[in-house]
């Protein structure tokens, strides 16, 4: 068993799971995360690194098979072009596959953009799927 198939404690633990090159390119998102949203708390929700914003998932990312993505819960509302939707409610994505494929600017504006723009994921399960928005 993997260090990923093993319940993950901290962030840090979550990085020495991966690949040199997959926890290189999760350390830079982790340091624009926490550099642009430093008041947002970061931890691994459900096996992946998650920041919240008053309780609210904003950002995140996780090891897919052949790259690494990485979430806005929010995302669909950014008016972000290279963003992609993801899922069926208002999260939208980047996928990586080597540190030159982050645009840093276009990054660091969506993370500026998840803290004015938040739907209300914290209480999606007591209002039935319904989300409100935020911000």
């Amino acid at each position: 068993m993997s260090k990923l198939d093993q319940p993950i404690k901290t962030i840090e633990v979550y990085h020495e799971g991966l690949s040199r090159e997959d926890a290189l390119l999760c350390e830079v998102l982790h340091k624009l995360i926490v550099e642009v949203l430093p008041e947002a708390k970061g931890k691994v929700w459900h096996g992946h690194p998650v920041w919240f914003l008053e309780d609210n998932p904003v950002v995140g990312y996780s090891k897919l098979k052949d790259n690494v993505r990485m979430l806005f819960w929010s995302g669909q509302s950014f008016d972000e072009p290279l963003l992609m939707p993801e899922g069926s409610f208002k999260a939208a994505e980047f996928r990586f596959k080597e540190i030159e494929d982050i645009q840093i600017e276009v990054v660091k504006r969506c993370l500026e953009k998840a803290r004015e723009i938040q739907w209300d994921y914290k209480n999606i399960v007591k209002k039935k799927g319904v989300l409100d928005r935020l911000t």
